[in-house]
């Protein structure tokens, strides 16, 4: 292996490591899971920092990384409902969120072609609000110490700012498609 592959295989690690968090997760093993997640978490800063630092960035990891980061944060949600920690229609918002963006996606490039991606601030505060809420949540799970405002805050952050970015992409990308078949 050579040293510019290291920041993707410590991706790959963090997407295997999904799975045990999902078991632990489901067997209710707050400590590990709490622990998982956050070594997770610490390895995406990793590779990230070494890929940056020393321009070790691949084509693969910068398809890898985002793929892995919501792979951690989606079974995090399952795992969460799994044990009614989270209602169940949240994880259904959150994974439905990432289906329709997806979906569309794969709609756009089947039609209209490739095109890349970029995120909007309202998606980056979604996603920032998603992995706090479950961090602090796996933290308030294996230590308790979390106050239960902050995490009913959190909660309904989640909330809005998923539904907000939901609306924004279906909205921004179908303002752009009609552009292009307009063009057409």
């Amino acid at each position: 292996m050579n040293v510019k592959q290291i920041p993707n295989a410590i991706t790959l690690a963090r997407m295997v490591a999904a799975l045990p968090l999902l078991y632990f997760l489901i067997e209710d093993n707050a400590l590990v899971s709490f622990w998982i997640a956050m070594l997770a978490g610490l390895s995406d800063s990793i590779d990230g920092y070494l890929a940056k630092k020393f321009d070790w960035r691949t084509a693969l990891g910068g398809l890898l990384d985002p793929i892995a980061d919501k792979l951690l944060l989606s079974v995090c949600f399952v795992g969460l409902a799994w044990q009614q920690a989270i209602p169940f229609w949240l994880c259904l918002l959150v994974l439905g969120r990432d289906v329709v963006i997806v979906s569309g996606a794969w709609v756009w490039w089947k039609t209209i072609g490739p095109f890349k991606p970029k995120p909007s601030w309202v998606s980056k505060l979604t996603t920032f609000f998603q992995i706090v809420y479950v961090g602090l949540l796996l933290a308030d799970q294996a230590y308790a110490f979390v106050h239960p405002l902050i995490l009913y805050s959190l909660f309904w952050l989640v909330i809005v700012f998923t539904i907000a970015s939901g609306l924004d992409y279906f909205i921004r990308y179908g303002r752009r498609a009609m552009r292009v078949w307009r063009k057409e």
